[in-house]
């Protein structure tokens, strides 16, 4: 048998009837045959909507939870507090240098001044 799929080859008898049992039934059907084109169904239109009903809710209800976290955990909306001054330490204060001139300190045995 010669198997070879060159042009004007002999065919098998198997695929003879196969491709003349393919055109009797193409033949077979008519215009009548086939049912009108219908317009699509309102399921399929509200199975969108709700969808996309859905998906914006879902983006609504992410926007507000991503509002909440930011506003609960201080995001970066408020201030910061002025600064304090630092508290004074309890103790003896460090005397401070002065640019005048130290005055004499009377000693307690020495005489005191005759105020004329």
């Amino acid at each position: 048998m010669n198997h070879s799929p060159v042009e004007g080859s002999v065919r098998e008898p198997v695929e003879e009837r196969l491709r003349a049992a393919l055109a009797a039934r193409a033949n077979a059907v008519g215009p009548a045959d086939l049912r009108p084109l219908r317009p699509p169904t309102d399921a399929l239109r509200t199975h969108r909507l709700s969808l996309r009903g859905t998906v914006v809710g879902l983006l609504a209800l992410a926007a507000v939870a991503a509002l909440v976290l930011f506003t609960l955990h201080g995001g970066g909306s408020r201030p910061a507090p002025p600064a304090h001054p630092p508290r004074p330490t309890v103790g003896t204060p460090s005397p401070v240098p002065s640019s005048a001139s130290p005055t004499p300190v009377a000693s307690p045995s020495a005489p005191e001044p005759d105020p004329r």
